[in-house]
């Protein structure tokens, strides 16, 4: 079989480190743009070298082979693997068709419950209030968002943290912060080692929610300390039953974002960068960049080799006598 088609499979294993590092070095907007994108191609190309490996096993069968006017002859000698990696991809694309589709519904089922249960409750706008003496907020995406808050996070905060939270969820909302997070959780179902990416898309957009904020208010010292504030108010509460794609104040490394607005941080608004920084700062992505390519790329090779392959069994085009071996 040939070698670039397993580079896809491997490739995430090496991305998650450096994707960490990109979340702490670039502006939080950049970062969280980056890495969706970037992991959204990885199970793509993945998935893609699953579809491959399959495929150049099913060749191999006599009556693939008659339905596709294939002479078996041309197609090579077997190699060991062709036919063990040819069922373990099958088996392994069997359970993500079942898989993908299983997870948007259980989503969508979360997101309408939810929207089904604090529909009828008191709003003011785009704001819901549920009577609950823990505290809890956080963005429900859909058609218009909304921002849930517990009676409890509301007496939790003053008014001037409350404002900070309002913008904090509104800027999740108005971004559309859910759908970076719906392409986070296809990737890791597509493959399971991108599930390390979900933590540093998650920071990202919760340090992207908290500039915005900070921007609106005015106040970055005031900003942070209703992130503060409130993460404190949570941790000493039950967790709420919440969707997965819904944004939340309180998730993610909260004394580490707290510290990025209080610091004069090389990401923030108007900071200057040092060169040294700088030049520090782009090895992760270059390095996230380098395994982005290089698996693409391997998939691209992967697929035409194949192709190239069935075209000589065909006799429809010269080529190496052995495309797959």
């Amino acid at each position: 079989m040939i070698y670039a088609v397993w580079i896809p499979l491997v490739v995430p294993l090496l991305a998650v480190p450096a994707a960490r590092r990109v979340a702490e070095c670039r502006s939080p907007r950049a970062a969280a743009w980056i890495l969706t994108a970037l992991t959204l191609v990885l199970a793509l190309s993945s998935t893609a070298a699953l579809g491959l490996l399959a495929l150049a096993g099913a060749l191999r069968l006599p009556f693939v082979a008659a339905l596709g006017h294939l002479s078996p002859p041309l197609l090579g000698r077997d190699s060991p693997t062709t036919v063990p990696a040819a069922v373990v991809a099958a088996v392994a694309l069997t359970a993500l068709a079942a898989a993908v589709p299983h997870r948007i519904r259980r989503h969508v089922r979360e997101l309408r419950a939810a929207r089904r249960q604090f529909g009828g409750g008191p709003s003011a706008g785009d704001l819901w209030v549920r009577q609950d003496d823990r505290p809890e907020a956080y963005a429900l995406p859909g058609r218009p968002g909304r921002i849930v808050v517990s009676s409890g996070m509301l007496r939790s905060l003053s008014a001037p943290e409350r404002e900070v939270l309002f913008a904090h969820e509104r800027a999740h909302l108005a971004h559309g912060h859910h759908a970076f997070l719906a392409v986070a959780e296809l990737a890791s179902v597509l493959h399971p080692a991108l599930h390390g990416l979900r933590t540093p898309i998650d920071y990202a957009l919760e340090r992207w929610a908290d500039e915005s904020a900070a921007l609106t208010t005015g106040d970055r010292t005031l900003t942070a300390r209703a992130i503060a504030r409130a993460a404190l108010a949570a941790h000493t509460a039950d967790a709420c039953a919440r969707p997965r794609l819904s944004l939340m104040v309180t998730a993610g490394p909260v004394p580490r974002r707290v510290s990025a607005l209080l610091a004069t941080h090389p990401t923030a608004p108007g900071a200057r960068r040092p060169r040294p920084w700088v030049v520090v700062s782009l090895l992760p992505a270059s390095v996230l960049l380098m395994c982005v390519t290089l698996s693409t790329a391997a998939a691209v090779e992967a697929a035409t080799d194949l192709h190239t392959g069935i075209e000589i069994a065909q006799g429809e085009a010269p080529g190496r006598p052995d495309p797959l071996g």
